[in-house]
């Protein structure tokens, strides 16, 4: 630490962190139960309400960093302080709502109540983006000769929210008052808010060294703005119904706007780290929520509380991330990156192979992949803030925002698909008849593909046939997990060439601006 303002500041944001994970994942393990229960949700209500406290977190990391040099990063540190006291407010005043209601009264009284808690998500959603949105720069200005450390430093906050948050849901697993789950974030809240309030925020270190706003914007440049703001418009077009049309719109016209102020394609180095980003997040935050599934659905038949798994998984990736510093000076950033790469990718496969494995197995292979992705996300920060310094809050932010709506738009529902594709395709190996008898053909995002239609499936009732069903779906689940090492391996590929780019350079060398 430069100073003792900077140590308090670091673990100020710090909280910070830990304050938006823990409000991400209670909100994610109460909406799938006790909320569900009390607001009568069925499994669509309850997927946009989880949803709800999701997408306004990318899209707000994206917009705040446009302007968040201009309002200082204090303001941002008040609204997300003041979006928990409001979340929570609301939250609690959907509970008040069905509070004691019976009768016909109670159906007006649950929709009031999810009313309530769905825009209250919201403003959790945008709370939880602007921390993201001012910790990063304020990290990377503080230590700007050490960032990808930092900023891995910075980030095991995020898993120790999840930690706090599993042992919470055990603690309180028999509770139905789920107030106490979800006001428990207020502690963390006070706590980085009254350390945050009373101390002077640097100015980033694009300003210190004169680096005007123009030339932040180019850094970006009408690529950048072109997939940002491109995931922006689709996330919101997803959201309130807009039309392709409308999206597409919205999207060239702000590159448009990028390419006559900026005239600028962005930094090609940058460009490349955005392509990389988006299969990046999809391992890690997207085939990562399905092995942790895998691995709970053991826990539970070996009569666990499957919220160990995710405390078992967070724990590790917070020792590491405290323990990067040695790891990045020895491989660089690139040759970190490309290691992880390598291990999530035998970590997949591994686990591939596990439908009939043990537990013990079974975790062996998690944790190979749980220490390949551990330093994805703020390690590639890192390196984005270490050679493309001009660019400060914009690119820096833009990288984890992109990242974030990736995974929701383009990488959950890819693996969807992979894995109603495998399904049907394994019933269909097995019994012709019975695939033609209960398939359907559906659509999304990138296409047509086949799926288990879900009432043709009810309406079978001889036993051999659901049986034959199920083990499609399992087979098809284990199929498609093996399918999904292609993100980690195109990244290592990317890596590769990388590492050898910066070699050819003569080593890999942070860019420092002049001050």
């Amino acid at each position: 630490m430069n100073n003792r303002h900077d140590k308090i500041l670091f673990w100020g944001c710090f909280i910070a962190l830990i304050t938006t994970s823990y409000a991400f994942i209670s909100r994610m393990i109460l909406c799938g139960g006790q909320i569900a229960t009390d607001f009568g949700l069925d499994k669509v209500s309850v997927g946009e309400l989880q949803g709800a406290g999701i997408w306004p977190f990318g899209v707000s990391i994206i917009i705040f960093s446009l302007f968040i040099d201009r309002i200082g990063y204090k303001v941002a540190m008040v609204f997300s302080f003041v979006s928990y006291l409001i979340y929570t407010t609301m939250a609690f005043m959907a509970y008040q709502a069905i509070h004691g209601v019976t009768g016909p009264a109670l159906a007006d009284a649950q929709k009031h109540g999810h009313q309530l808690l769905y825009w209250g998500s919201i403003i959790l959603g945008l709370g939880n983006g602007s921390v993201e949105a001012y910790i990063n720069p304020i990290v990377t200005t503080m230590f700007n000769t050490d960032k990808a450390k930092w900023l891995n430093r910075l980030h095991a906050g995020w898993p120790g929210g999840f930690v706090l948050g599993g042992l919470c849901t055990i603690a309180l697993a028999s509770n139905t008052d789920w107030r106490i789950t979800l006001g428990l974030i207020l502690i963390p809240a006070f706590i980085f808010f009254f350390i945050l309030v009373t101390l002077k925020f640097p100015k980033s270190e694009r300003e210190q060294a004169g680096v005007s706003y123009l030339a932040m914007l180019k850094e970006l440049g009408t690529f950048g703005a072109l997939v940002g703001f491109g995931l922006v418009f689709a996330q919101l077009g997803q959201v309130f119904g807009w039309s392709s049309g409308l999206v597409w719109g919205l999207t060239g016209a702000v590159a448009a706007i990028f390419a006559v102020v900026t005239k600028s394609f962005g930094r090609p180095l940058l460009a490349f780290l955005i392509i990389i980003m988006m299969p990046q997040a999809t391992t890690e935050l997207g085939t990562n929520g399905w092995i942790t599934s895998l691995m709970s659905d053991t826990m539970q038949a070996n009569g666990y509380n499957p919220a160990w798994v995710l405390i078992y998984t967070s724990a590790i990736m917070l020792i590491l991330r405290f323990c990067a510093g040695p790891l990045i000076h020895k491989f660089s950033p690139p040759g970190l990156l490309l290691t992880c790469s390598a291990l999530a990718a035998l970590g997949i496969l591994a686990l591939s192979q596990t439908a009939h494995a043990s537990l013990g197995i079974i975790f062996a292979a998690a944790t190979v992949f749980g220490v390949g992705i551990t330093f994805f996300w703020p390690t590639i920060l890192g390196l984005t803030s270490e050679q493309c310094p001009k660019g400060g809050a914009l690119t820096l932010n833009a990288m984890g925002g992109i990242g974030m709506l990736a995974v929701g738009i383009l990488g959950s529902p890819f693996l969807g698909y992979m894995q109603e594709m495998s399904t049907t395709q394994q019933l269909r190996d097995t019994n012709p008849a019975l695939y033609q008898q209960v398939t359907m053909k559906s659509h999304y995002l990138l296409g047509e593909y086949e799926a288990i239609d879900p009432e043709k499936r009810a309406a079978i009732t001889d036993d051999k046939a659901i049986s034959e069903i199920k083990a499609a779906e399992t087979a098809g689940k284990f199929s498609a997990l093996g399918k999904m090492a292609m993100f980690p391996l195109f990244t290592f590929i990317c890596y590769l060439v990388l590492a050898l780019y910066f070699k050819s350079r003569g080593g890999y060398r942070p860019v420092q601006l002049k001050t």
